[in-house]
């Protein structure tokens, strides 16, 4: 009896799986066996390089729980779970996205003393949590830079823009908003933010730039010299590679002149069924995200980051104005000006 007990647990693990991943364009994906039946479903943005040390932590407490971790992007996270997959807990580093879903419906309340201690800037109506701020940051290449100031402001990098075509045509890597939901919020907050950014996506625009979906693949490409620069990339990612990197071949800028700060979120979504076991593994990552010092974590704390922080470089306020954007009529503005500064012939 236990043997067929066992097997329907299985074969349910199995539906399950399959029922939350159909359709769904899966980056990565890694299963975490645990001696018991249950198995909490994590949807995420996050690349296991930077989430695991998170997982294999919260695993060593809750041995009992199978852990099922896909890796998708942005957008897919957010078409899933408002078409109802059945995950457990949503994470993303697209603030926009994730608050759109909480304030659609597609959340569920979850209140623990770990959660009472967060500041209000990193928490919305019980239902949404932040646990890291990660800055946007350029990566460049040593090697292709090698001779010219490093730009310290998004005026600078214009100017070496301007006065290098021949170095950098072809060789200048950023997001593709159009696909890439962190990509259009970096690229949205840094426009209403600042002018120089529509000036320097004209000037990228006219070196035939090369458009992705995703930080990491940018940034290795940097590392592998085919890019000489990437642009608005995650800072936690560029540090974890520049770790890897003994070659000093990759060097991370932060601009002076403006920096955009994201929140790392995660949420129940609706669909879920393990909701205690997701409870329990949002207080892992807050009070991972709480910690006084960054440590060995591979992604950052909410550190002393604030309302009051110094203007353009306080992280991204969670609130019903990063849904501005989201506005299909605004979207498709903005996408027009995007496209005519970015795919210019």
């Amino acid at each position: 009896m236990r043997h067929a007990r066992a097997a329907i647990g299985l074969i349910l693990t199995v539906w399950l799986w399959v029922g939350s991943a159909a359709g769904l364009e899966i980056e990565d994906r890694r299963h975490y066996p645990g001696t018991g039946e249950r198995v909490l479903r994590i949807l995420s943005t996050a690349d296991l390089t930077v989430f695991d040390p998170f997982l294999a932590a919260f695993h060593r407490e809750r041995p009992d729980l199978a852990l099922d971790y896909s890796v998708v992007s942005s957008a897919e996270l957010h078409r899933a779970i408002r078409e109802g997959a059945a995950f457990d807990l949503a994470i993303s580093s697209a603030m926009d996205l994730q608050f759109q879903l909480v304030n659609d419906g597609f959340a569920q309340d979850y209140r623990s003393a770990v959660t009472e201690t967060l500041p209000g800037w990193a928490r919305w109506r019980e239902q949404i949590f932040a646990f890291t701020t990660e800055p946007a940051v350029v990566v460049i290449s040593t090697e292709r830079f090698a001779g010219l100031p490093p730009p310290e402001t998004r005026q600078d990098l214009i100017d070496v823009l301007r006065d290098h075509p021949e170095r950098f045509h072809g060789a200048v890597g950023t997001y593709d908003v159009r696909v890439s939901g962190l990509g259009y919020l970096f690229a949205t907050q840094e426009a209403r933010s600042t002018d120089a950014y529509w000036r320097l996506s004209e000037v990228m625009g006219r070196l035939d730039p090369q458009l992705y979906c995703c930080s990491g693949q940018m940034i290795d490409d940097v590392a592998s010299g085919r890019l000489a620069l990437a642009y608005n990339v995650l800072g936690s990612y560029a540090a974890d590679r520049l770790a890897q990197d003994s070659g000093g071949r990759v060097r991370i800028l932060r601009m002076q002149d403006f920096s955009n700060v994201i929140l790392r979120t995660a949420f129940i979504p609706m669909a879920a069924t393990e909701r205690e076991a997701a409870g329990a593994l949002i207080d892992t990552l807050l009070i991972a995200g709480l910690r006084e010092s960054p440590g060995d974590w591979p992604l950052p704390p909410l550190g002393r980051a604030s309302e009051g922080s110094g203007a353009g470089f306080g992280p991204i306020r969670l609130g019903p104005a990063l849904m501005v954007y989201l506005d299909p009529l605004n979207r498709r503005a903005f996408l027009r000006e995007w496209e005519n500064a970015m795919e210019q012939r």
